[in-house]
């Protein structure tokens, strides 16, 4: 049972889980784990290969694209959409219908959000307990 000792592996993991519009509920339910396993997961350096390669087939990619992510790959990619020269088949050329930085920086204020709404939960957890 080797381990997969990327940099960040967790993380690659967390924003493929993002992009791909994927919660970390539906990630634990198609895992078979809770929630916190997952966030646990995605904090961690650290990974089974074979929990690796669970996690890549439920997000649909491969165990090395997630060993490979890059948001300059994932940013290029999305630009290659605004390439005129670039011919997709006999239908012409496809542009990209929205801007990516736009969609991850949604992501990151829906992030936000739901952080503070967690830490707000926690505090009147604290207070209940304090009564």
């Amino acid at each position: 049972m080797e381990t997969s000792a990327n940099t960040n592996i967790g993380r690659k993991i967390g924003r493929i889980r993002e992009l791909r519009g994927i919660k970390q509920e539906t990630l634990a339910s198609e895992l078979g784990v809770s929630q916190q396993t997952v966030s646990r997961m995605e904090q961690s350096d650290i990974l089974e290969d074979d929990v690796l390669d669970k996690v890549a087939k439920v997000l649909g990619v491969t165990p090395d694209a997630i060993k490979n992510f890059s948001e300059e790959a994932v940013v290029n990619y999305f630009n290659t959409f605004n390439d005129s020269s670039v011919n997709h088949g006999p239908f012409g050329n496809y542009h990209c219908t929205f801007n990516p930085l736009d969609k991850l920086m949604e992501l990151v204020e829906e992030n936000k959000k739901l952080y503070e709404r967690l830490l707000q939960s926690e505090r009147e957890k604290n207070d209940l307990l304090k009564k």
